[in-house]
């Protein structure tokens, strides 16, 4: 029996998005940015942290919506998501994306399983990539 009688049949967060329009659809929006939006990440890149993250909060529809999208995205398929969850830490990904899923990993524990190591990590390879976004925006107004 669920802990709360939803209005919807929708399965998974969708019933609960629909169960309270005005906090659900700003979340939907900003689900949306995050997932979709302008960012260093490839929309692969952030459903794989999206799955993962998902497969650890032990969420069968989260994480099955999260990998099959991912999945659809990335060039390793669903066997590169399949090695992402079942160990982060040794997956084929670059280095930025390593780190961003072990903070992920760590936030979904408790925030305080955030280190200084995990951040200044995530913050280097952060920069690099910013450093990369705008020497390519430089080089495309000049062309």
């Amino acid at each position: 029996m669920p802990h709360i009688t939803l209005n919807s049949a929708e399965p998974g967060i969708r019933g609960l998005l629909r169960f309270r329009p005005e906090t659900g659809r700003p979340l939907s929006e900003l689900t949306e940015v995050l997932l979709r939006g302008p960012g260093t990440l490839t929309r692969g890149e952030r459903e794989l942290i999206a799955a993962y993250v998902s497969g650890l909060n032990d969420c069968q529809y989260c994480s099955s919506s999260h990998s099959a999208t991912a999945a659809a995205q990335l060039p390793g398929g669903m066997a590169l998501v399949d090695q992402v969850r079942a160990d982060a830490s040794q997956a084929p990904v670059s280095a930025k994306l390593r780190a961003l899923l072990a903070i992920a990993a760590a936030v979904q524990q408790s925030g305080h399983q955030v280190t200084d190591k995990l951040t200044d990590d995530g913050v280097r390879l952060f920069e690099e990539a910013f450093d990369k976004l705008l020497v390519a925006v430089e080089k495309s107004t000049q062309a």
